[in-house]
């Protein structure tokens, strides 16, 4: 009984000690001040063949991770495969997140060996790469391979990112696992970077990113701005 009413003392006063106690986080752990994030090849004639994922799925997905890159200031890299030629542009889903940002066409199947890639991610000065991109097998998985080899840390957004069949894609993370990168969702990254809901810089606007594009979390949110809240109730 004494052991019961000491552990109950030790909650109570953990809960009541708040932020103050809070202790340092993992390094591993993504921050907007430690990543970068790199958006590969969104574009319709790769939309077309996907077939590992829901295409509607994939583009509200995309458009989730996108504005939690604006959203906290991470820098972004967008490039695009043969835009002119094959691929069509990236997706609106993207571009108007971030309007008139310069985007890198290239002609390399793999991101890396385009020199003006690497130099835009080495500007940063930052480790950590949140990458997403079509098709995951190649071109999202060369790139990753590439910068794993070059002691960068890679994060793959995997619910972003979809290739020619469940197979191909399930294949192309499997590898890059295997290398050292570590597979992540969108919104995985959402609240990672957001962290600590007293951050009130940030707080209404992951909210709002995740009422339009978190899918069923969005029914959390509303239950908790009407119901806890008191707001915009009808």
């Amino acid at each position: 009984m004494h052991d019961t009413l000491r552990l109950a003392a030790a909650i109570a006063l953990a809960c009541t000690a708040g932020a103050a106690a809070a202790q340092k986080p993992a390094p591993q752990l993504l921050t907007p001040q430690n990543s970068v994030v790199i958006l590969i090849d969104h574009e319709p004639q790769f939309v077309f063949s996907l077939a590992s994922m829901d295409r509607g799925l994939l583009l509200n997905n995309v458009a989730g991770l996108a504005k939690t890159a604006r959203l906290f200031d991470v820098p972004t890299i967008l490039t695009s495969g043969a835009a002119e030629s094959f691929a069509g542009p990236i997706v609106p889903e993207i571009t108007s997140v971030f309007p008139g940002q310069r985007i890198i066409d290239r002609t390399w199947i793999n991101a890396w060996e385009d020199g003006r890639i690497v130099e835009a991610v080495k500007a940063t000065g930052r480790k950590k790469l949140i990458i997403a991109g079509l098709w995951t097998e190649v071109c999202v998985a060369l790139p990753a391979l590439s910068a794993l080899a070059e002691g960068y840390e890679v994060y793959v957004v995997t619910d972003a990112s979809g290739g020619w069949t469940r197979e191909s894609h399930d294949a192309g993370v499997q590898r890059i696992t295997a290398a050292g990168g570590i597979p992540i969702s969108w919104m995985a990254v959402l609240f990672e970077f957001q962290r600590d809901w007293a951050r009130q810089g940030t707080y209404a606007g992951v909210n709002e990113i995740i009422a339009a594009h978190g899918g069923a979390l969005a029914s959390g949110a509303f239950y908790a701005k009407t119901m806890v809240h008191r707001e915009n109730r009808p």
